[in-house]
């Protein structure tokens, strides 16, 4: 049994949603988002909550789309009215980060900056040179956003230069022996 499905999803607020032909929209003051909802499940918004059931019952496919729709929809709530954060941290003598216009540029030690545009439903400032923050509405996006910001220089265990998230905690290796 879903644990996460079963919790109705609280609306706060000066959020309006609304369920039309299979789509759960969300308007908030950040914006609108929308989901597609499963047909394993039945959503129903009840005055300022929203509670999702399966349709059948002791089906896996049912069972397993019931929390997961749960969560996404508590996801866009949550964006539209408070949005999401996302923060890294860059470690290593000369690394930085600068925002100029619309691109993020980084300085990671390469032979060249690496140059990483800025998507337009994201927010990207750098508080301080070697500290990033990715905001913005969507969760997965926002998410993406970092982990592609990361790859470019993944921290490496040794030294631990390289681009991390703020709250990941590098194992670390010990080095040559002499």
């Amino acid at each position: 049994m879903s644990r996460v499905g079963k919790y109705p999803v609280e609306v706060p607020s000066g959020v309006q949603v609304a369920l039309a032909n299979g789509v759960f929209t969300a308007k908030g003051k950040r914006g609108e988002l929308s989901i597609p909802v499963s047909r394993y499940v039945d959503v129903k918004i009840e005055g300022n909550e929203v509670a999702v059931a399966p349709v059948g019952r002791r089906s896996s496919d049912n069972w397993t789309m019931w929390g997961t729709t749960r969560a996404l929809i508590a996801n866009v709530i949550k964006g539209v009215s408070v949005g999401f954060t996302k923060s890294l941290e860059i470690q290593g003598t000369g690394f930085r980060a600068a925002v100029q216009g619309s691109n993020l540029v980084m300085n990671l030690g390469f032979s060249h900056d690496v140059v990483y545009p800025v998507p337009s439903d994201v927010k990207i400032t750098t508080p301080r040179p070697t500290s990033i923050v990715v905001e913005g509405n969507d969760k997965q996006r926002v998410g993406q956003v970092a982990l592609d910001i990361r790859s470019f220089r993944k921290p490496e265990p040794y030294k631990g230069k390289g681009v991390r998230y703020e709250t990941e905690v590098l194992r670390r290796k010990e080095g040559k022996k002499k």
